[in-house]
């Protein structure tokens, strides 16, 4: 469990934290100078029947409010302190204001300095205490009594939290691993060393990770948990992680950066969340208000875009999106806390919703149905409703890193949750069952369509099979759900262009006689078809006739024509497909380049460039450096047999 304190400045929270754990936290040379907490310090108390309680001693000061928000995010229980001679003060109901606005419900309020007052007085300010505490995620939690200075008190307030410790089940490890940094140092004859609240997941000694702002690959050496040296760090801990890797530097590694593994968003600049405006703001928060955001252990300026009404009234919350000056890290659940452009005040908080708005349109009200979908926190729920906001699909792959779901987890959900999977260039785009109809019957009416305005034509290529709908839908989703209806057969791919079974167009005349002379040459010509020009030769004619013919036949579906001067047969194409599919299965890194497609199609480099050209043009691959790396089957690119 890890607890951190609050409360107003000199209150007594170091020395309370020493009289529990032994410890001082105050370890710098400033903090023992001015006796004044400035940084977070860490102590911990282990426990016999528990996993150690961490401690974060946070500072009460309102000139370091941003190293309390950096100490609370991601804690399990909170030890507000209030001085019994001063009674609650002004960072006490900030701080109150921060911790309900990040919903932290479990805690216990230490009331120090009680040998200095009556105890009428004790009795007063406990009852204050109750009072203030009302109507906050903090309502009704324990008052202890207690002076550091005698001892009074001390005891039953470690045993309480020692109960709660005991009695708090460990938190869910589920999700790839986050760690929020909130210190970074160099050891010597260790290396690198950070530390922080880990948010979710778990890792291993020896694992690979990576420091998201830095951008940085490393490899963890070792592991201290909650003070003690261990073989795995997990959700609900303070841990310190050694980090070794190439070119690693201190400087390159900040507070606010994270520490990850597995599948995880990289870091945003636009995030919408629900937004609750502080019950103690003296006005609305309007539209584009320039704020400071806390989020994890990061800070950065933004400004705040209100999706609807233009303002949130005091204590009431909307949707919104946060706009900021540098990209965060952030998944859907994250709890932040916004503060005045001065950040002088906390003005709200909220809850982190999507982290991939649409670069326009965030206010629309399909855009708000789906954020309303996205908040439900059960998964499988959430999926279920997003899927039924997304009448042109959602990306898997994007809806579980944004909910910080690991492709186990995915895999499960894709299972329980009814829908229709269309695999893409971009990732699986899933449709609910309702939506796969429409989409699925739409494409097919809009094939007909087709057919009757061109009928002298095979039909629209794949990436235009909406094109006469009106459905508009990324390349790479109308690429995915033609290769899909062709494999169910009810469309038929052609050449480069895809049509419904019963439409069967056919050349005429002229056209039909000499195309019946130029295609045993195209087929003879195996993976190294004649050229235009000995086409031409050797059937008698003119290469711009032939050429004019040729492209006739293409939008046919007989040939189709990947250079200037050279046109193939669909079934040639897909040999070669099938050849550059067999090249990446055997190279240890899966791509294929112009050398080792060459040697294993023997049509030449010139051809061969020529080729792999073509086959990035129609997304059958992508071109990665000087290699191309396969995206989707040659049978779905080409056609089957």
């Amino acid at each position: 469990m890890i607890i951190a304190t609050a409360g107003h400045v000199d209150h007594g929270k170091t020395l309370l934290i020493k009289s529990l754990t032994g410890v001082d936290t105050d370890r710098l040379p400033e903090e023992k100078k001015r006796n004044l907490t400035i940084d977070l310090g860490f102590a911990f108390l282990p426990v016999d029947d528990a996993d150690t309680i961490g401690f974060i001693d946070v500072p009460g000061h309102e000139k370091f409010i941003r190293n309390m928000l950096c100490g609370v995010a991601g804690i399990d229980f909170v030890l507000f302190i209030v001085a019994a001679d001063d009674g609650p003060m002004p960072q006490t109901r900030e701080h109150l204001a921060i911790l309900d606005l990040l919903d932290v419900s479990q805690g216990a309020v230490a009331l120090t300095k009680v040998d200095r007052v009556e105890e009428t007085r004790a009795v007063e300010i406990s009852e204050e205490i109750d009072e203030l505490f009302s109507g906050s995620s903090l309502a009704g939690i324990p008052v202890f009594p207690v002076s550091p200075i005698t001892g009074d008190g001390i005891n039953e307030l470690k045993q309480h939290l020692i109960q709660v410790a005991v009695g708090t089940p460990p938190r869910s490890s589920e999700g790839n691993f986050r760690l929020a940094i909130d210190r970074s140092f160099n050891v010597p004859g260790s290396g690198l060393i950070v530390t922080g609240t880990v948010f979710s997941g778990k890792l291993e000694t020896g694992d690979s990770a990576r420091v998201m702002g830095a951008k940085m690959d490393v490899r963890v050496r070792s592991i201290h948990a909650q003070n003690t040296k261990v073989n795995f760090g997990q959700a609900g801990q303070r841990c310190a992680l050694n980090l070794a890797g190439a070119g690693l530097q201190k400087d390159q590694v900040q507070r606010g950066d994270w520490v990850i593994a597995g599948r995880l968003p990289p870091p945003t600049r636009k995030i919408d969340i629900r937004l609750r405006v502080a019950q103690t703001e003296s006005r609305a928060l309007a539209h584009w208000t320039p704020v400071h955001v806390h989020l994890g252990a990061s800070e950065t300026l933004g400004r705040v875009a209100i999706l609807k009404g233009g303002e949130i009234d005091p204590g009431g919350d909307g949707l919104a999106q946060l706009v900021l000056d540098n990209p965060i890290g952030a998944i859907n659940g994250d709890r932040l806390i916004l503060r005045d452009q001065s950040g002088q005040r906390t003005i709200g908080g909220g809850k982190v919703i999507d982290i991939n708005p649409p670069a326009r349109g965030r206010s629309k009200p399909e855009r708000i149905t789906f954020l309303k979908a996205m908040e439900q926190t059960d998964e499988g729920t959430a999926l279920a409703a997003v899927l039924d906001a997304s009448p042109n699909g959602l990306l898997l792959d994007q809806f579980a890193t944004t909910r910080n779901l690991t492709p186990e987890d995915m895999e499960i959900l894709v299972d329980l949750v009814p829908m229709k999977s269309i695999e893409t260039e971009n990732g699986t785009l899933g449709f609910s069952p309702a939506h796969w109809e429409k989409i699925r019957g739409t494409a097919l009416e809009g094939l007909a369509a087709w057919h009757k305005k061109f009928p002298d034509t095979v039909g629209p290529a794949e990436n235009r099979i909406f094109e006469i709908t009106g459905i508009r839908l990324p390349l790479h989703a109308a690429i995915g759900i033609c290769a899909d209806l062709a494999r169910e057969g009810v469309i038929v791919k052609e050449g480069m262009g895809v049509r419904l079974p019963s439409h069967r167009p056919s050349l005429q005349g002229a056209d039909a006689t000499n195309w019946k002379k130029i295609k045993p040459l195209l087929v003879e010509g195996g993976l190294r078809p004649p050229v235009v020009v000995d086409i031409a030769k050797s059937i008698g004619n003119e290469p711009h006739k032939v050429e004019s013919l040729l492209v006739r036949a293409g939008r046919q579906g007989l040939v189709v024509r990947i250079a200037k001067n050279r046109f193939y047969p669909p079934e040639t194409l897909r040999r070669l497909a099938e050849i550059a599919e067999t090249v990446a299965a055997e190279t240890a890194d899966g791509m294929i380049t112009a050398a080792n497609f060459r040697d294993a199609s023997e049509i030449g480099r010139n051809l061969a460039v020529e080729v792999l050209e073509f086959f990035d043009k129609v997304k059958f691959t992508r071109r990665i450096n000087d290699g191309h790396e396969i995206l989707r089957a040659a049978t779905d690119a080409f056609g089957g047999e």
